[in-house]
């Protein structure tokens, strides 16, 4: 086990020496930089920039210097804990994310438990009771869930809140705690606004997940094992939920390392529709003017995230299953 551990935490930090090299050039391919489009927008404002005051501020913010001299001096200071600095909020970028990533890992593991939580159990009650009312049901679920998409999820349930509740369903604060420091009734509060998002990222999940859990599970009951149990007279929910549901739980568990990937990209169109302050405007207004040190570092943060749910992943199925600790 601890040779497993070795292997994937080197393969989890090559990985995001990569992203870090293949985001930030990426970041930089537009033609132009930050003063670019700054000065763009500050002339369509009415507002005059110099040649000359254009190219200080260049030189003070380091874009006249090569791209690869600009990664490593970020590369390096994210190595110290030092993400650089946003030219567009004017402030460091490790001020500008840290509440806004630490709200994106709550949703994302509110949605990953509400996931699991939900389609785990209906995906076993859906394969028991194959042809059933319940499991036709079930599958018109998960057809609808797959085929809606989540800012579509999310414009239907703020019309529903406004026109039946007269209530706003947008953001994850209520008005008088949005600048508020954080206190027990802050928390509350988020929690109370946590359930949208929550239900709008994870119903295309669950869908899935329910599909998956369901065809395994039968696949895995009409094995012989199975039937030897049931001819030794074994209890049903017992037998089911020692062996095949076990079982049935290994491709379940494998898609932590793509579903936690799915849920922080649908979060980015999702936190502009429903105004959540996550990284998803953040990022996509850092792209929009090339603020490349504030895109590049909520980039590999959020690769960090992608690529720990994917460890996560390989670490649950070892421990489900001691085959893949030995083929490691």
């Amino acid at each position: 086990m601890q040779h497993f551990l070795i292997r994937r935490g080197l393969y989890v930090i090559l990985m995001l020496v990569l992203v870090s090299i293949v985001g930030f050039v990426v970041i930089n391919l537009p033609p132009g930089d930050f003063m670019d489009a700054y000065l763009a927008r500050m002339q369509s404002s009415g507002t005059e920039v110099d040649k000359e005051m254009a190219d200080n501020l260049r030189k003070n913010y380091g874009l006249d210097k090569p791209l690869y001299v600009q990664y490593l001096i970020w590369f390096f200071g994210v190595v110290r804990g030092d993400f650089g600095w946003s030219f567009d909020h004017q402030i460091p970028v490790s001020e500008l994310v840290g509440e806004r990533i630490a709200l994106t890992l709550v949703i994302s593991l509110s949605t990953l438990i509400f996931v699991y939580a939900a389609a785990i159990p209906i995906g076993i009650i859906s394969a028991v009771r194959q042809y059933s009312l319940t499991d036709y049901t079930v599958t018109v679920f998960g057809f609808v869930g797959l085929a809606t998409p989540n800012f579509l999820l999310a414009l239907l349930l703020m019309y529903l809140g406004f026109q039946w509740f007269d209530a706003d369903v947008g953001g994850l604060y209520s008005t008088e705690f949005v600048n508020a420091p954080w206190s027990l009734a802050r928390l509350v509060d988020l929690l109370q606004h946590l359930w949208v998002p929550v239900i709008v990222l994870g119903t295309a999940g669950t869908a899935g997940i329910i599909r998956v859990m369901r065809a395994t599970l039968l696949d895995e009951l009409r094995k012989q094992y199975v039937i030897t149990a049931r001819a030794k007279g074994s209890r049903e929910i017992n037998l089911i939920l020692k062996y095949p549901a076990r079982v049935a739980l290994n491709p379940i568990v494998s898609t932590v390392g793509w579903l936690l990937p799915e849920i922080i990209s649908g979060a980015a169109i999702v936190s502009v529709v429903l105004s959540l302050p996550t990284t998803g405007q953040l990022l996509l207004r850092a792209l929009r003017t090339q603020d490349m040190y504030l895109a590049g570092s909520l980039i590999l943060l959020l690769s960090f995230l992608t690529v720990i749910g994917t460890l996560i992943s390989d670490l649950l199925l070892a421990l489900i299953d001691p085959r893949i600790r030995m083929e490691s």
